[in-house]
């Protein structure tokens, strides 16, 4: 078998080879596999990388064991009824990178390196020292050098969001938005009794000047914005008019929740929003986004003492700390270098996938598109709502886009590329939905009585 020189590790692209060959038809269900030694030989690796291999398959519901009987390729049973998972928004398996090894690494370090007792007792909320540094390290890229005592961090993105909005407005409140918006803001303002209010935008984002409008007539205090690689239109807001909507906050007393969990994704992303006014903008970035799910981390960013002590107060509130290990293990990796050798080969691998539905789906991207998820305009002869539920039927999920819309969804839908774990499985996937696009729904006949 040739190996990528840069495909992943190896035992994965066994199980990758071993995914196309039943896919293929070059494997069929019942078929019984080499003895793991002789594979081991004839791929010139050694057997250990065999058995992480054929587990690995085992996991995908591939291959079935039977003891002394050997290894045959499991029936498609379970695989056929498995949803084929466009609708979350999560990192893709990073290119060249063993992930259980950087786990179990980075874990056998932060428990050689640190006091057991630590790990399970309470601390204070906001991070220690040695937690902040490393929230200023991984913010270094965005601004340069951070104070680590501007950082704070916080049990993940969404419990950053919710604690700015009880420290930033009050009950009644409007917060103002785009159109587009991520649902866990919508979610937050409504369990908090605040309103969020949509600003008119252009091609470039939320216009300065809408923005000073409906400030005034809501009188609000509060703009949420998610100004790089959207999420859902994957729309980044230009330099300028970054600026722009930061000099309309300062006129008018307003601050500005940024979230932005996806500006390490992009090639050529201009400052965040706090670089040109730290004072009215609190930054929020999330390693759930751009990393792993399981690290529930975001490292808040906030120039000003008394307001991250109030925001502190308002996190305690809910979410005393973060979790100690996850903490440390963050800490960890960004320290030692392997967060930022993950977020490389997380990065190289969604240009891959970029290019895999550049090549699938005529316009679904941009020519220079990055990130994990794109935005993809219907023909007219789809709804948003329609084309989900069919293709949820056919066993693929995509997201509508009224779940970022109140009102007045554009049809579209979103397409995330990072669930699938296969590159191969991805393509599957997105040739159904093709397919699918390709053809005019079927006609519904109503029934009057």
């Amino acid at each position: 078998m040739p190996f990528v020189q840069h495909g992943g590790p190896r035992y994965l692209q066994i199980a990758d080879m071993l995914e196309r060959a039943l896919s293929g038809g070059s494997l069929r269900p019942g078929d019984r596999l080499p003895p793991q030694r002789s594979l081991a030989a004839l791929f010139q690796v050694d057997l250990t990388t065999v058995t992480r291999a054929y587990d690995e398959a085992k996991r995908r519901n591939l291959l079935e064991g039977h003891g002394a009987r050997g290894t045959y390729v499991a029936a498609p049973k379970v695989e056929l009824t498995q949803m084929l998972d466009l609708s979350m928004n999560i990192p893709p398996p990073p290119v060249g990178v063993d992930f259980d090894d950087l786990l179990k690494q980075g874990v056998a370090q932060v428990l050689m390196r640190t006091d057991s007792d630590m790990l399970m007792s309470y601390h204070l909320g906001g991070g220690s020292k040695a937690d902040r540094a490393a929230g200023a390290a991984w913010l270094a890229p965005m601004f340069g050098n951070v104070d680590g005592e501007h950082v704070v961090a916080c049990p993940g993105a969404q419990a950053a969001l919710a604690a700015l909005i009880l420290t930033l407005s009050r009950p009644g409140d409007a917060i103002l938005t785009e159109p587009a918006v991520y649902p866990g803001l919508r979610s937050a303002a409504g369990q908090l009794n605040r309103k969020a209010v949509v600003v008119e935008t252009d091609a470039d984002g939320m216009l300065p000047e809408a923005l000073e409008k409906a400030g005034r007539k809501h009188r609000a205090r509060l703009v949420y914005l998610n100004p790089t690689l959207q999420n859902p239109t994957a729309h980044t807001m230009p330099a300028a008019r970054r600026l722009a909507i930061t000099q309309v906050a300062q006129r008018c007393g307003m601050h500005i929740i940024e979230d932005d969990p996806y500006w390490l994704l992009a090639s050529d992303a201009p400052p965040p929003l706090a670089h040109y006014a730290p004072a009215h903008v609190s930054y929020i970035a999330t390693l759930s986004k751009c990393l792993a799910p399981g690290l529930r981390m975001a490292y808040t960013l906030i120039a000003d003492t008394q307001l991250r002590e109030r925001f502190l107060d308002a996190l305690r509130s809910f979410s005393l700390m973060a979790t100690p290990v996850t903490t440390a293990l963050t800490t960890q990796w960004i320290h030692d270098g392997s967060a930022h050798a993950l977020l490389a080969g997380i990065r190289s691998e969604a240009d891959a996938r970029q290019d895999v539905i550049r090549t699938i789906l005529t316009g679904a991207t941009h020519p220079r598109s990055d990130g994990i998820h794109v935005w993809f305009s219907l023909p007219g002869y789809w709804t948003s709502r329609e084309l989900a539920a069919t293709a949820r039927a056919q066993g693929v999920a995509v997201t509508a886009s009224d779940a970022f819309y109140d009102n007045r969804p554009p049809n579209a839908i979103r397409i995330s590329l990072g669930s699938i774990r296969d590159r191969a499985r991805l393509a599957g996937a997105l040739k159904k939905l093709s397919l699918l696009l390709a053809h005019k729904p079927a006609v519904r006949r109503e029934f009057v009585i």
